[in-house]
């Protein structure tokens, strides 16, 4: 029961000013917030009560007491060291102990707010199409295409083309035996949003893959799977947030072969044979 304060961390920037401030106090005071009433953090963080209702309702939160027992289960967790940015000068120790930590602390941090009826939505989703089709601009391609090298594999026929605009025309293309997965940190890539309202005209089953929070699309697709990263300065050159993806790509790949063990192994160990023979 943990992952309160890490959904408070991701969608901080997107809350109104009086959600804003009762995220701040949580975030600034978590040991005192889990000793309060509703009332109690009302006036200590100068917001409201309806505040607070609608924060947790925004986090996807039964209510009040199930936020308090999310953050009161991370205040049992050591201390975690949080995202470092790369500074002027670093060593190149301080670089590699940067860099390596951040990537482990973007894993938890998803690790808290997966929901494992969505990736098991998403496993059977992926099991039962036809055809997997991935669309994603930049380094969500490079998502993409990881997925398409390990579903191949395991003889599953997966799709993923880097022109934007030939992912919108495989769009056109889907059927309802088809599967979409539409990836985007941000969740407002104009291509991604497209290829999926084109997917779900389809009846094809769509899977988001975008950061925690609200978006264009978390809202536009069938099962929306969620990441945590804190990218800014230099990191946002999608590199936490990327380490993120390929992690969930890795879960779903394994979620499918799974269910298809014997002939996944068999795929498997004949492509790793073809490959050996070079």
């Amino acid at each position: 029961m943990n992952g309160g304060l890490v959904r408070l961390r991701e969608v901080y920037d997107s809350l109104n000013p009086s959600e804003r401030k009762v995220a701040a106090f949580i975030l600034q005071e978590p040991a005192e917030m889990i000793q309060m009433s509703v009332a109690d953090l009302a006036v200590r963080s100068g917001s409201s009560q309806a505040a607070i209702v609608r924060l947790c309702k925004t986090m996807g939160f039964k209510g009040y007491q199930d936020l308090k027992l999310k953050v009161a289960g991370d205040l049992q967790e050591p201390l975690a060291t949080g995202y470092q940015d790369i500074r002027p000068n670093d060593s190149i120790s301080a670089i590699i102990q940067n860099v390596s930590n951040n990537n482990i602390q973007s894993i938890r941090d998803t690790m808290k707010i997966m929901e494992e009826g969505k990736v098991e939505e998403a496993v059977l989703a992926l099991d039962q199409s036809k055809r997997i089709f991935m669309f994603g601009v930049g380094a969500s391609n490079l998502i993409g295409m990881d997925a398409q090298q390990k579903f191949l594999r395991i003889n599953k026929v997966c799709i993923s083309f880097p022109d934007p605009h030939v992912q919108l025309t495989s769009a056109v293309l889907l059927t309802p035996d088809d599967a979409a997965v539409c990836i985007s940190y941000s969740g407002e890539t104009d291509e991604v949003i497209r290829a999926a309202a084109i997917a779900k005209e389809k009846g094809c089953k769509t899977i988001g893959i975008t950061k925690y929070g609200d978006s264009t699309l978390s809202r536009s697709v069938d099962i929306p799977l969620y990441t945590s990263s804190t990218e800014n300065e230099i990191r946002s050159g999608a590199m936490s947030s990327r380490i993120t993806q390929l992690n969930l790509i890795d879960i779903l790949y394994l979620g499918v072969a799974s269910r298809n063990y014997e002939n996944s192994v068999k795929y498997l160990d004949e492509s790793r044979q073809a490959i050996k023979r070079l």
